[in-house]
């Protein structure tokens, strides 16, 4: 039998506790494989002295579906400039691999470049996070396109107006619960999102707020209901990765207690908080605006059934894409450049997309950076926390290895805090803060963290029977440059890009869960068909048609564990 040896190497593996140990790995068939002394060693990669991780898991990036490219749309001269710098490096040298198809855009990239540009940095797998329901066929086929990563999406529930009126009537537990079961089914997801709950459906009742325990105009049901709910039926079919929740009043001043209050109204369920850094702001300082990262950290010390992701902005332009309609028009007055789209999707949810640039020297903009930075270094436990821009929402995905140095190098984050403005630096928590990441931290939170909240069992490891998905990187000081651009990435089992360039462009699987649920859902649902474009009998999306969408990729069901 052949086999790949990789040589050498410090591998970094905190899901099999390995932190820098120098040891080879064996590949055959596209998985990690035990020693074998009688396998043919076909090709060999040195990787003396270098760090090997598993390929990197990107659980929450915003890369298919119809707010994507309607950001794409908004910023023309984003992709323009772009395409003028690929066309720069096409000249410059000619690339190796000729299927690199031109494919430009920082802020949105477009669906080839964003697979290139992910791989080029070691990262293996994304998952989209806000799939709108009538809108899962689209969002499959745009991130079928993206080529060499596995990908997934969690699809959104809980302002969709069949959820919210069982909620409404008083549905019975095991019915809604069904419903959500058929919706993952239905759709391929990997998990469910729930955005602003009830908060988009309310904005289309003429409501500009809707905080935890505020009843919604016309179903009478409050935020913390949807979440309870929500997370009680995630828990219950088996799905492994918890409710994905965008809580209320996302960028509001004292929007912390909203946070508080969110993981309250959970009653120790499991729950995973996303791009956490915008929702967690107090009304405190000379502006009215402050960090409320020490309330966050202390409410999750006593709530461990809850993890995080940052959603960390970097400064720079960027466009803010999200299905959170009430907090994007609230926002439109301070989109840059001066345009922005909203946009009601049927029944179902929202979309609002505002362009934005965040500067140094900006209050409100220097505090937000330093809130990320602030919890990421406070959280005791990195299997709770993933590290996320929410691309593109706070930043392109591309700056990670920026961000990482930032954790990882404490005199480099002082030089940063220096730059920004005095009225925001003076008085930062963050200037206090010594601790710096380590290599095995940052495997933590960028491969063995995300694979277990999403129970990606076989990804995020370097263990005997995973997936060959495996990044080599040269042991630089400057981890900006180091985390840049590997000099080697395999993706199951096959070199796909070497030092920064991609040199094979295989077609990623897609990873979706299928719990079980009572099939007589389907003729309950048939009353709420007239809400819906497509009729229900086209909603469900079959796995050849599955496969279609992915361009032939490989198809990853998860089984999901219902607790005896």
């Amino acid at each position: 039998m052949t086999t790949l040896r990789i040589k050498g190497g410090k591998l970094y593996d905190p899901a099999n506790r390995i932190d820098g140990e120098v040891r080879d790995l064996y590949v055959r068939d596209g998985r990690i494989v035990a020693p074998d002394p009688n396998a043919r060693i076909t090709r060999e990669i040195d990787a003396t002295g270098m760090v090997v991780m598993a390929g990197g898991i990107d659980m929450h990036t915003h890369i298919g579906g119809g707010k994507v490219n309607l950001a794409r749309m908004l910023l023309p001269e984003d992709h323009r400039a772009g395409n003028a710098r690929a066309a720069d490096a096409i000249g410059a040298s000619a690339p190796d691999f000729a299927d690199a198809l031109a494919s430009c855009g920082t802020c949105t990239p477009g669906t080839l470049a964003t697979g290139y540009r992910y791989v080029e940095m070691g990262y293996t797998s994304a998952f989209e996070p806000a799939m709108a329901a009538h809108n899962a066929r689209h969002a499959h086929m745009e991130m079928g396109d993206v080529p060499i990563l596995d990908h997934g999406a969690y699809v959104m529930l809980g302002n969709d107006d069949v959820f919210l009126s069982m909620l409404a009537e008083g549905e019975e537990f095991a019915r809604i619960r069904d419903y959500v079961g058929w919706s993952l089914n239905a759709h391929k997801a990997m998990g469910v999102k729930v955005v602003n709950p009830g908060g988009i459906s309310a904005f289309k009742f003429n409501q500009r707020k809707l905080d935890v325990d505020e009843e919604h105009a016309h179903y009478r049901i409050t935020p913390r209901n949807v979440v309870h709910t929500l997370a009680r039926a995630i828990q219950e079919l088996g799905v492994a990765h918890p409710l994905h929740i965008h809580g209320s009043n996302l960028g509001v001043p004292g929007n912390i207690a909203s946070t508080l209050a969110t993981i309250e109204a959970l009653e120790g369920l499991p729950a995973h908080l996303t791009h956490i850094q915008f929702h967690s702001y107090t009304k405190d300082g000379p502006k009215k605006f402050g960090s409320g990262a020490a309330q966050l950290i202390e409410m999750l010390k006593r709530h461990p059934a809850v993890s995080i992701d940052v959603g960390q902005i970097m400064f720079g332009q960027t466009v803010t894409a999200s299905g959170d309609t009430m907090r994007q028009f609230a926002n439109a007055g301070v989109a840059h450049p001066r345009k922005w789209v909203g946009a009601d999707l049927e029944c179902d949810a929202g979309c609002g997309v505002v362009p934005f640039k965040y500067r140094e020297q900006s209050y409100v903009n220097a505090l937000q950076w330093a809130i990320g930075l602030e919890i990421f270094l406070t959280m005791d436990d990195p299997w709770r926390v993933v590290l996320t821009t929410d691309h593109p929402n706070g930043a392109p995905f591309t700056s990670y290895p920026h961000l990482i140095r930032l954790l990882m190098d404490r005199s480099f984050r002082d030089e940063q805090i220096a730059r920004l403005g005095a009225d925001a630096a003076d008085g930062l928590a963050l200037k206090s803060i010594a601790r710096e990441f380590t290599l095995y931290d940052i495997a933590v939170m960028t491969r063995a963290g995300p694979a277990k909240l999403l129970g990606l069992t076989d990804r995020g490891q370097l263990g005997e029977g995973a997936a060959a998905d495996i990044a080599i990187y040269r042991d630089d000081a400057n981890r900006e440059a180091m985390f840049t651009s590997p000099a080697w990435v395999l993706k199951d089992g096959a070199v796909v890009a070497q030092d920064g360039r991609i040199v094979a462009a295989p077609t990623g699987g897609v990873h979706f869960v299928e719990p079980e649920f009572d099939a007589g859902i389907e003729s309950y649902l048939g009353k709420y068909a007239r809400f819906r474009s497509t009729g229900l009998n086209h909603a469900t999306i079959g796995r050849d048609e599955l496969c279609a969408c992915g361009n032939g990729g490989s198809l990853l069901p998860h089984a999901c564990k219902v607790a005896s």
